[in-house]
């Protein structure tokens, strides 16, 4: 594929549509549009190697469950069920960024980072906006004293068998990230796989 050029269509501070034109090999040049929340589309720039957000994975220690919220989303027009997640900020590390969001959204801290996904893609279709997983373990008392103005959360504590039940009700709605992770936390009580990996040649 050879991107030809880019033209912005809106100006917002947080998200804007792009047109870019493109051509696949042998083929005739063609239009996409898309959302990015970056000054230039990574199509166009090339970096891939930075998330956008991070998406937070929390295994209370003291409470031996998983941390999931329930959050008011204006697309859904009512709540969503995920996992705390935030924007990376510029020169902000992944594990920096993640801390300060689950503490930002649900008061709780970070006390072991388990494994951090490469860049993710939420939603290739319409963004080339990515995320990194970031699974841990946390601590502490949940307090939505320092959510924003336009942020409405509750915090959950979820043993196996009540991801279960969220995961099979079908009027829930669900981060699609978030639902896999829970899904597998109700199969196996884990939030991560342990034991030594099989041998795979990639």
């Amino acid at each position: 594929m050879k991107i030809f050029g880019v033209e912005k269509l809106s100006d917002s501070p947080w998200l804007n549509l792009f047109q870019v034109t493109y051509r696949l090999e042998g083929r005739d040049p063609r239009r996409w549009t898309l959302a990015t929340r970056r000054s230039i589309p990574r199509c166009a720039s090339g970096r891939f190697e930075t998330p956008d957000a991070v998406i937070i994975a929390a295994f209370h220690r003291r409470r031996r469950k998983l941390v999931v919220i329930r959050e008011c989303r204006v697309p859904l027009a009512g709540v969503e069920y995920g996992f705390p997640a935030g924007l990376v900020d510029m020169g902000e590390s992944i594990e920096h960024a993640a801390g300060r969001e689950l503490v930002e959204e649900t008061g709780l801290s970070v006390v072991n980072v388990l494994k951090i996904s490469p860049p993710l893609y939420t939603s290739a279709g319409i963004t080339d906006e990515s995320i990194s997983l970031v699974y841990v373990e946390c601590d502490g008392e949940p307090s939505a004293a320092s959510q924003g103005r336009s942020e409405q959360i509750e915090v959950l504590f979820v043993s196996a068998a009540e991801a279960a039940c969220l995961c099979t009700d079908p009027t829930l709605k669900f981060d699609a990230r978030a639902w896999l992770v829970i899904e597998r936390f109700a199969a196996t009580g884990r939030l991560v796989a342990t034991g030594a990996p099989a041998s795979v040649d990639c």
